[in-house]
């Protein structure tokens, strides 16, 4: 039984890697946020897999939507291909931009906020806010934003408890 417990740090370290770790620390630190959130958005959405492709379009590791990373590029000044997500470092790059615009936005609600209008885009999250009559998060989003919001938060949790605060 000690040996189990001895080797479970190891065992969770492989369920939560940090794939990827100098582009996320790099990206995490420009763009301020917390590099475990960028860890539970990438493992959440593509688990760590850079030519992942949603059902819906989206695209790379952070899984970004074509009309999205148009969006991000405005902000940036660039005009890159959309078959440059499936770059590693340029999905990291515009996942880490994402998540701080929406932890701008949202700043009141934090990584949840951030968490669901990454799901359901910004737009989205402010409808549902708009229209919550004071109600949690939790009881206004989608069903399939709530899953969403509750395994990033919980893989970000995991990656906090593992690697530390980054």
């Amino acid at each position: 039984m000690a040996a189990l417990v001895a080797l479970r740090p190891t065992l969770e370290r492989q369920l939560y890697p940090r794939k990827y770790a100098d582009l996320t620390a790099r990206y995490a630190a420009e763009y301020a946020v917390p590099e475990a959130l960028l860890f539970a958005v990438i493992r959440t959405e593509s688990s760590f897999r850079p030519n992942a492709v949603s059902n819906v379009g989206a695209r790379g590791l952070t899984q970004i939507m074509p009309e999205t990373f148009r969006w991000l590029q405005s902000k940036t000044g660039e005009q890159l291909p959309l078959d440059t997500l499936f770059t590693p470092e340029v999905s990291i790059r515009y996942g880490a931009l994402l998540l701080h615009l929406l932890l701008e936005e949202f700043v009141a609600g934090g990584a949840p906020y951030a968490a669901a209008a990454y799901h359901a885009g910004r737009g989205q999250l402010n409808q549902w806010l708009q229209n919550s009559e004071g109600r949690p998060l939790e009881q206004i989003a989608a069903p399939a934003t709530r899953h969403y919001m509750r395994k990033v938060m919980q893989a970000y949790e995991k990656y906090t408890k593992l690697y530390g605060g980054t």
